[in-house]
């Protein structure tokens, strides 16, 4: 780089950065953007860094240009069981108290590693999974790592690391659980590797929590060292869809020095030794706190602003518990008024009653769409639309049993409707149920052949099963088929994924997948 960028210029790039990608570099962090800036300014075509940084800032950019971007300004810095005391808390306290309730009922875990990097992290976390469970063979654990560098994504799906990878792990982890192959590398063992599923996802502008991504109903979100390169209000905006992605009692992890009171407000933080994890309470404990936050003594006040997050230390065989009395509200008068004819209340519309059920389900409150919706439907009969949403609450709260019986009295109440049969199809691969899942999606195409989103499923689940020929042709269905939308156009019913946006991930998914063909 032979010319000086100008700091004013330079400023204007890091807020562009921030506006565009939500990445967030302050002054003393100029000199790794400079870094990046050296080799991006090659990568696009261009001699002088300015004006490389002036076409850039000339208009919004594009998918691929962020990718370019996502290379040299993510940091590929991981290894296996980083931060040794965050995965000794997730497995004697986190894990073993899911695992012990789970093994009671459906045997399901859920976890999802967003900001995924290179891999290290998921595999770490199926490694955990696999010592802890004797019989992971009939359990049906969803591990998801995502992450918006290409790249990244590409070295992860193939397995394959650099002993650089297991500085400072156990012994044991490359004996065990990995291979170690002619060139001097070690490749992950193929039942690991099976456990992960790698996506991109774009934690700014991608929606999330959605049945649509699977990155609904988690039991525990990983994000470590990442929530740092973001603005302060990208920041909460990805805490707060971290918090609806999460089953009730579902538990957050972030870097250590990433911890926050006041970001992670919404939260119980937990102290366990040498580790700081988020649980997500009930709602029941939420409205108890909500209560508690109103004109209170000083003493309750006090109280109160310690219930809003609360700080639970762990102490070894002992349930750590916080128990809340809010104070009772002092008595209402009442005042004498003549009795008059009571003005009965307008009654609500079906399509009213459906948005005012939709803006709670998009504020992830699950609880009150399923008690608004359920009590309509017992007061004025079936609505499949309706039904449809409660069958989705119920299944971002991870009760697949409930959600499936309300996605059969969706699909009773209107048969020819595709999208239940969809709905009913997300639920059954997420109960293990393949077939059943692959019978629904094809049902969904009887009835609506251009139906874009039950091809991309077909793609995925034929690619999971063996069937890389009909993976093929599926996603090769849906790109045609997307070919007839405008880019920005949002596709029905799948929370809020654009044409373009859905497109890049098939071409992705399907080039990593002929990769490890």
């Amino acid at each position: 780089m032979t010319k000086r960028i100008s700091n004013a210029l330079l400023e204007h790039f890091a807020d562009f950065l921030a506006m565009q990608t939500g990445w967030y570099y302050p002054k003393e962090k100029q000199l790794d953007l400079l870094k990046g800036l050296r080799i991006i300014t090659k990568e696009f075509g261009f001699n002088d860094p300015e004006e490389c940084i002036c076409w850039l800032m000339s208009k919004p950019l594009t998918k691929k240009q962020v990718d370019i971007l996502a290379c040299q300004f993510t940091v590929g810095e991981t290894y296996f069981i980083r931060e040794p005391k965050v995965f000794d808390a997730l497995e004697k306290n986190v894990l073993m108290e899911l695992i012990r309730k789970r093994r009671q009922t459906d045997k399901r875990l859920r976890i999802w590693s967003a900001g995924s990097c290179t891999g290290e992290e998921p595999f770490s976390i199926a490694i955990l999974l696999t010592r802890m469970i004797p019989d992971i063979h009939d359990w049906h654990i969803t591990i998801l790592g995502t992450d918006i560098n290409p790249l990244f994504l590409e070295r992860a799906q193939t397995g394959i690391y650099r002993e650089w990878s297991f500085r400072g792990t156990p012994f044991w982890l490359k004996e065990n659980y990995f291979r170690k192959t002619e060139e001097g590398f070690y490749e992950i063992l193929p039942q690991i590797k099976r456990m992960v599923k790698f996506q991109p996802l774009n934690l700014v502008e991608d929606s999330y929590p959605s049945l649509f991504n699977d990155t609904n109903a988690m039991d525990v979100v990983f994000c470590r060292n990442v929530l740092m390169y973001f603005t302060p209000e990208q920041m909460k905006n990805i805490v707060d869809r971290f918090f609806m992605s999460l089953v009730e009692n579902g538990w957050l992890i972030v870097g250590s020095s990433e911890t926050s009171h006041i970001l992670f407000s919404q939260f119980v933080t937990v102290n366990f030794p040498g580790a700081i994890l988020y649980e997500k309470d009930t709602q029941e404990r939420r409205k108890i706190r909500t209560m508690s936050s109103g004109s209170l003594t000083p003493i309750d006040a006090f109280a109160a602003a310690f219930s809003m997050n609360p700080i639970y230390y762990y102490k070894p065989n002992a349930e750590p518990a916080l128990q809340f009395h809010p104070s009772p509200a002092p008595p209402v008068p009442v005042k004498s008024v003549q009795s008059e004819e009571p003005v009965p209340a307008p009654v609500p519309s079906r399509e009213n009653i459906f948005e005012n059920a939709m803006s709670s389900f998009e504020a992830g409150e699950y609880e009150t769409v399923i008690e608004q919706v359920t009590q309509v439907v017992h007061d004025t009969g079936p609505d499949a639309k309706l039904i449809t949403l409660l069958a989705k609450a119920y299944a971002n709260q991870g009760k697949l049993n409930d959600a499936i019986q309300w996605c059969e009295r969706a699909i009773e109440a209107d048969k020819l409707n595709p999208e239940s049969y969809r709905l009913r199809a997300v639920i059954l691969q997420e109960q293990g149920n393949t077939d059943s899942a692959v019978t629904s999606l094809k049902r969904a195409l009887y009835l609506d052949s251009n139906f874009v989103l039950a091809h991309y499923m077909l793609g995925n689940i034929s690619y999971q099963i063996g069937k890389v020929s009909e993976s093929r042709k599926y996603f090769k269905n849906a790109l045609d088929l997307l070919k007839r939308h405008k880019k920005e156009e949002i596709l029905p019913e799948s929370d809020g994924m654009t044409a373009g946006r859905l497109m890049e991930m098939i071409q992705m998914s399907a080039m990593m997948k002929e990769h490890n063909a």
